[in-house]
């Protein structure tokens, strides 16, 4: 079947359409055909090697995507019965050799399948496991209490779009930061307060909240530019690593949406919301999948709203 995948490490021109063979089915595991699979600056980190030794994927080959849509066509034994042949699921991917997204059909654990939100297109779907699931666990790890406030930096983008929804769906008072051509769109998303992004925009949310935010997710990865933010005390949610300084009591949580990859629960929690419409799905745009290296072009060139979509069929 076809994959798109690098056999050496760069940019997106480096990404080629590849044959792979199919993967065993494992008895908790299901078979998806792939009709959708977003792309994410996380994938360009693999296909840089971001994370390797040498300039060539240990395997040969590197499939990046983590975010899917599809139909099962088969299922192991011990399967549970939500998920049968047929049924339209959307699933996060943990990348590996040539297991990853960006291909024809994949085997996942059924712990990290669900099925695709109601209203939903595939396209739509395969925007929301990853950077949902990344959200979520964000706001579980800073354990903010109803009634608390949240900064959200990145709030355009798909993980801060997600957590501006989720903070306010729990009852958090939420200011985030957008680009002038944004704001309008961040607030529909439910964010009580919009400042401007860019320098500075520590002290434009303290503008709003004099004694500081009692938690903030940092989807900009902005790291001490935006940490006095923060109240004393409070804490701080980081996709990158980024570990504080120690000072002021506040905590730091390391978000690694691995740790949700196979949380059923988490995951069909995001589906039933954005059936609801608590959640809302961006689809920046479509392109055939042999067609990965534009889309990774287009998200490099900037200013993407929502998730630029591979479709392989």
């Amino acid at each position: 079947m076809r994959a798109v995948g690098v056999t050496r490490f760069g940019g997106p021109d480096m990404l080629r359409v590849l044959e792979v063979g199919a993967e065993p089915l494992g008895r908790a595991d299901v078979r998806v055909r792939v009709t959708a699979a977003a792309v994410n600056p996380t994938d360009t980190m693999l296909i840089a090697g971001a994370r390797a030794d040498g300039d060539r994927p240990a395997g040969g080959v590197a499939v990046p995507g983590m975010d899917v849509a599809g139909v099962i066509t088969e299922v192991g034994p011990d399967v549970p019965a939500r998920l049968s042949p047929g049924a339209r699921v959307m699933a996060i991917v943990v990348p590996s050799g040539d297991h990853g997204g960006y291909r024809e059909e994949l085997v996942l654990p059924s712990a990290s399948v669900t099925a695709v939100p109601l209203g939903c297109t595939d396209a739509e779907a395969s925007t929301l496991p990853m950077n949902g699931l990344t959200a979520r666990l964000a706001l579980d790890l800073m354990r903010l209490r109803r009634g608390g406030t949240i900064a959200v930096t990145g709030a355009a983008g798909a993980f801060g779009g997600y957590l501006v929804q989720l903070a306010r769906h729990e009852g958090l008072t939420v200011v985030a930061d957008a680009a002038p051509a944004d704001r309008a769109m961040v607030a529909a998303l439910g964010a009580d307060v919009v400042v401007d992004r860019g320098p500075d925009v520590a002290a434009r949310i303290r503008d709003h909240f004099p004694d500081g935010v009692d938690g903030l997710a940092d989807g900009a990865v902005q790291g001490d530019e935006v940490l006095s933010a923060v109240r004393d005390g409070g804490v701080f949610a980081t996709v990158r690593g980024y570990r504080g300084d120690g000072a002021r009591g506040i905590r730091v949580a390391v978000v690694g949406v691995r740790d949700y990859a196979a949380n059923w629960e988490k995951l069909d929690g995001l589906r039933e919301l954005a059936g609801q419409g608590a959640l809302t799905p961006r689809v920046a745009g479509t392109l055939p999948l042999d067609q990965a290296a534009e889309a990774h072009r287009r998200l490099a060139a900037g200013g993407t709203r929502g998730r630029l979509v591979l479709l392989p069929e």
